[in-house]
C-alpha cells in the first residue's frame, strides 16, 4: 500500500551510500570495476560497525545501511537515486510503499556530477546528502540547501596551489583538466589566480571523461595528444584537475607516449595533482607502469591514520556467509582468479582460495590504509551520528523524528573528535572545517605508490601553508635537484627582466642594473638603490655598509698637517719671546710693539685653531672651527692693518699744515684692531644665533664612504666671514711699507685660491684644504713679516740702531 510523501518531512533511519563501482565496458557488452573502491564501501561498513559498538553514541539503537552502485552513467544515478526512496517492486515518485526501514540520509557520491545528480531528487525531498568528495564554487548551498560537504572549502586547495608554486619558483606551468564543465571551470578559476601571482600558463589540455574505454587501446588516438606536454620541456610542473575517468585516460595517454618513447626523458614533470585525483586500475591496464608519476606532488583532504582499519581489511574472505555482495566480484577482478561455488578451495591455477592477501595487491588495485575518500565517508557517518545522538538527547521520539522546515540543526553539532584524533564540525556553508594534507608520491617498478605527507594547507592554523622540501623525492631525472619550470633562465643577481615582445609576461631578457643600482633578490623586475648607509657590491647583488669619512689623527696627510701646524706655532713662540727678549731695541720699537705682541699671539692661535679641524666633527667643535678661526684671524689682519693705516697716517703728518697729526697717537691701532674684531664678533655671533654649523652625515658625496662634516649652517654667514677678513686684506694696496705689502698679498693670494679649491674638493679634502689655508695664509703673515726682522736682530744686530734705522729713512 502506498501513501503520499507529501514533501517527505521525515527522516528515514536507514544510512545509504551511493558510490559508482562499475564502468560499462561498451565495446565487449560488459563491465568492469574499480577494484579501489571497494574500501570505499568497507569504509562505511567499518564505520556503522564501530558506531554499532559504541555503548557511548545512540545506545539501543543500530544503524543500518544499503549501497547502490551508479556506474558512472547519469541514467543509473537517477535510477537508482528512485530506487532508494520508492521502489518495492517499481517506482512510485512522491509515494512511499511500505519501505520497512526510513532513510535518514545519504551518502555520496565520488563525483560532483554523480552528487549533483542525486542532489536534483533528494534535496526535492529534504533527505540531507552528505557528499564525501564534492568540490564546486561557494553558492551550492544555495541552490542544494540539504548537501554537505564533507571536504573543505575549495578555494583553499586553489590558493596551496599558487602558494606550492611560489614555494618553489615555479612560474611556466601547464594545466591538463577533464573535458567538461567542471574542468572548464577549474581553468577559467585557476588562471586569473596564477597571472595575480606572477605565474604564466604555458599550455593546457584537456582528457576525455568518456567511460568507454576501448579507446584509450587506440594509438593513432593516443600519439596525437598531449604535444602541448611534448613541445614544452620548460615546463616541468604540470597541473592536473581530473577525476576518475580522466585518470585512467591520462595514465593510458602517458603510457603509451613513453611506450612509443615520443618524449624520451623529457616527459619528467612534476604532476601537480588536485584533492579529486587517485591511481584507480582497471583489469586490462593494471599492468601499465605508473613511473611517470614519480615525484608528483598532491592535495588531500587532512586525514590521520585509522589504526584499527587495516585489522578489519585482514578479516575480510569472499567465503564468508556474511560477505556482502561486492566482494566476490572484488575479489576476481582483484586477485584475477575464480570464486567456486563450494567452500572448498580449488586446485587449479584460476580458482580463489579465500586466502589471498590483500597487503599483496598494488596500490593502484587496492590499498591497505584508509585513503582520503574513505576518511570522508567514515567522517560522514560519524556526522550522522553525533547528529542524531544530539536529537535523541533533548528527548525526540526515537522512531519518527519530524523535521523542521530547514533540517540544518540535525547536522550543526559542537565539533567533536573521531578515533583518528582530528576535530571534525561543519561550518554554516555546510563545508568541513579543516584544510589539505600536501603528499609526496613515491612510485615502484611493481605498480606500487606510497604516500609521503611533506606539508599542510590549514587555514585554522598559525602558519597557513607548511611544506618540508627537505624530505620530498623527485623524479629521477631531476637527480634529486629541486626541479626548473620557468620560461627561461633566472636572471641572475646584478641584472633585472625586461620584457620579451610578444611573449608572456613570464618570458623575458635579462639585462644589468645602472651604475649605483642593484637587484637582489633574485628575479626583481626592477633595480632599486641600497639605503643611504650603503653602496653597491662589485657584481651589484648586494649593499655593503659605508665607512665613516673624515680627517681622522691617524692618517698620513693629518699627521703632516698637525707637524706643520705645531711648527709654526712654535715658530711663532720663538719669534714671541725674541720680540719680547729685544723689546727696547730701536727695530722692535719702530714697529709698534703692542701691535707686534697682538699680532704673534693671533697668528699662534691661527696655527692652534687649525687643530679643531682634526678628528670626528662634534656640536662643540662645530661651532667653535669656522668662528674661532675667522675672529682669530680678524684680529691678525687688523693688527696688519692698523700698522698700514698708522704708516700712512704718520707719512702724511710730516707735510706741512697736515691735520693728521691729530690721529696720530697711541690709541689709533688699538681703536682699529678692536673695532675690526668686533665686527666680526657681532657677525659671528649672529651667524651662531641664527644658523649655528652642526655635524652632519653626507651620503651622497662619496659612493662608498659617508662624510662626516660640519655643516656650515647659513652658507652666507660662513661667505660673511671669508669676505670681511678679504675686505680688511685689500687695505695693502695702499700700504708703502714693502713686507706689509708683500705679507698681505700672500695671504689674500692664498684665500682667493681657497675658494674654487675649497668647493671642488670633497670630504676630507675639504677640510684639509682649509686647514692648509690656514697654515699657508698665517705661514705668510708671520714670514713676510716678522723674519727680515728676526734676521736683523739675530744675526745683523749692528743693523738694529737708531742710527742705522734713521740713515735708512
Amino acid at each position: 500500500k502506498c501513501h503520499p510523501t507529501h514533501g517527505s518531512n521525515v527522516l528515514y533511519f536507514i544510512l545509504c551510500l551511493k558510490i559508482p563501482l562499475t564502468f560499462h565496458f561498451y565495446c565487449a557488452g560488459g563491465s568492469l570495476a574499480v577494484t579501489k573502491y571497494y574500501q570505499h564501501v568497507l569504509a562505511l561498513v567499518f564505520a556503522v560497525k564501530e558506531i554499532n559498538e559504541n555503548p557511548r553514541i545512540l545506545p539501543n539503537v543500530t544503524l543500518g545501511f544499503r549501497i547502490y552502485d551508479s556506474y558512472f552513467n547519469e541514467k543509473m544515478t537517477y535510477q537508482s537515486t528512485l530506487n532508494l526512496l520508492f521502489k518495492v517492486k517499481t517506482v512510485a515518485p512522491n509515494y512511499r510503499c511500505d519501505i520497512p526501514n526510513n532513510v535518514i540520509a545519504v551518502i555520496g557520491g565520488l563525483g560532483s556530477e554523480t552528487s549533483l545528480y542525486m542532489a536534483t531528487i533528494l534535496s526535492t525531498y529534504k533527505i540531507p546528502q552528505l557528499s564525501y568528495y564534492l568540490f564546486g564554487p561557494q553558492n551550492m548551498k544555495i541552490q542544494f540547501p540539504f548537501i554537505y560537504r564533507m571536504v573543505p572549502n575549495e578555494g583553499n586547495q586553489y590558493h596551496g596551489t599558487v602558494q606550492l608554486l611560489l614555494h618553489f619558483q615555479w612560474t611556466w606551468v601547464g594545466i591538463i583538466t577533464s573535458d567538461n564543465d567542471e574542468g572548464e571551470i577549474f581553468v577559467q578559476t585557476l588562471v586569473p589566480i596564477l597571472s595575480q601571482n606572477g605565474i604564466c600558463l604555458a599550455f593546457t589540455e584537456t582528457m576525455q571523461s568518456q567511460t568507454d574505454f576501448s579507446k584509450l587501446l587506440d594509438d593513432d588516438q593516443n600519439t596525437g595528444n598531449m604535444a602541448h606536454l611534448v613541445n614544452n620541456p620548460r615546463a616541468k610542473a604540470v597541473i592536473v584537475y581530473a577525476a576518475t575517468a580522466p585518470v585512467l585516460h591520462m595514465i593510458s595517454l602517458l603510457y603509451h607516449i613513453q611506450t612509443v618513447n615520443m618524449a624520451g626523458s623529457s616527459l619528467g614533470r612534476v604532476w601537480i595533482l588536485t584533492a579529486e585525483w587517485d591511481f584507480p586500475a582497471l583489469q586490462f591496464h593494471r599492468s601499465w607502469s605508473i613511473e611517470v608519476f614519480q615525484g608528483a606532488l598532491s592535495f588531500a583532504v587532512h586525514s590521520n591514520p585509522i589504526h584499527k582499519f587495516p585489522k578489519f581489511l585482514q578479516s575480510l574472505n569472499p567465503y564468508s556467509p556474511k560477505g556482502d555482495s561486492f566482494i566476490r566480484d572484488f575479489w576476481q577482478q582483484a586477485f584475477v582468479c575464480l570464486l567456486s561455488d563450494s567452500h572448498v578451495s580449488e586446485e587449479n591455477s584460476g580458482g580463489c582460495t579465500g586466502q589471498e592477501k590483500l597487503e599483496s595487491l598494488p596500490g593502484a588495485v587496492f590499498e591497505m590504509s584508509m585513503i582520503s575518500q574513505s576518511y570522508s565517508i567514515y567522517n560522514a557517518v560519524c556526522v550522522l551520528a553525533h547528529a542524531l545522538h544530539a536529537m535523541y538527547s533533548l528527548n525526540l521520539k526515537r522512531r519518527e523524528v519530524e523535521l523542521l522546515s530547514n533540517p540544518q540543526p540535525c547536522l550543526s553539532l559542537r565539533p567533536y573528535k573521531n578515533c583518528a584524533g582530528d576535530q571534525v564540525s561543519l561550518d554554516e556553508k555546510g563545508e568541513l572545517e579543516s584544510g589539505f594534507d600536501i603528499m609526496n608520491w613515491l612510485t615502484f617498478p611493481n605498480r606500487s605508490f606510497l604516500r609521503v605527507k611533506v606539508g599542510r594547507i590549514d587555514p585554522w592554523a598559525s602558519r597557513e601553508f607548511t611544506v618540508n622540501e627537505e624530505i620530498i623525492t623527485w623524479h629521477n631525472v631531476f637527480n634529486q635537484v629541486l626541479p626548473f619550470s620557468m620560461c627561461n633562465n633566472m636572471c641572475q643577481p646584478g641584472s633585472v627582466r625586461k620584457k620579451k615582445e610578444g611573449e608572456p609576461f613570464c618570458c623575458y631578457d635579462c639585462e644589468p642594473c645602472p651604475e649605483g643600482k642593484i637587484s637582489n633578490p633574485k628575479e626583481m623586475d626592477n633595480c632599486i638603490k641600497c639605503p643611504e648607509d650603503q653602496y653597491p657590491n662589485e657584481d651589484q647583488d648586494g649593499c655593503l655598509p659605508k665607512i665613516l669619512h673624515f680627517l681622522s689623527y691617524d692618517e698620513k696627510l693629518s699627521i703632516t698637517l698637525a707637524f706643520m701646524a705645531l711648527t709654526f706655532s712654535v715658530t711663532t713662540a720663538l719669534v714671541l719671546k725674541i720680540f719680547i727678549k729685544y723689546q727696547k731695541t730701536p727695530i722692535v720699537k719702530a714697529n709698534n710693539c703692542g701691535l707686534t705682541f697682538t699680532l704673534l699671539i693671533a697668528l699662534l692661535l691661527c696655527f692652534l685653531c687649525s687643530l679643531l679641524f682634526f678628528g670626528r666633527p662634534q656640536t662643540v667643535t662645530c661651532l667653535l672651527r669656522q668662528t674661532a678661526f675667522g675672529i682669530i684671524f680678524t684680529v691678525a689682519v687688523s693688527c696688519v692693518l692698523a700698522k698700514t693705516i698708522t704708516v700712512i697716517l704718520a707719512f702724511m703728518a710730516t707735510r706741512p699744515g697736515s691735520r693728521m697729526r691729530n690721529w696720530v697717537g697711541k690709541r689709533l691701532a688699538p681703536s682699529i684692531v678692536f673695532s675690526c674684531s668686533l665686527t666680526q664678533g657681532a657677525l659671528c655671533t649672529v651667524w651662531l644665533l641664527t644658523a649655528p654649523p652642526f655635524p652632519h652625515l653626507d651620503m651622497d658625496s662619496l659612493a662608498e664612504e659617508i662624510v662626516v662634516e660640519c655643516n656650515e649652517g647659513s652658507v652666507l654667514m660662513f661667505y660673511s666671514v671669508l669676505g670681511y677678513l678679504g675686505f680688511l686684506a685689500l687695505n695693502h694696496t695702499f700700504n708703502e711699507a714693502k713686507f706689509i705689502t708683500f705679507s698681505m698679498l700672500v695671504f689674500c693670494s692664498v684665500w682667493v685660491s681657497f675658494v674654487p679649491t675649497y668647493l671642488s674638493a670633497k670630504g676630507k679634502y675639504m677640510v684639509a684644504v682649509e686647514i692648509f689655508s690656514i697654515l699657508a695664509s698665517s705661514a705668510g703673515l708671520l714670514g713676510c713679516i716678522f723674519a727680515p726682522k728676526c734676521y736683523i736682530i739675530l744675526l745683523r744686530p749692528e743693523l738694529n740702531s737708531k742710527e742705522h734705522l734713521t740713515r735708512r729713512k
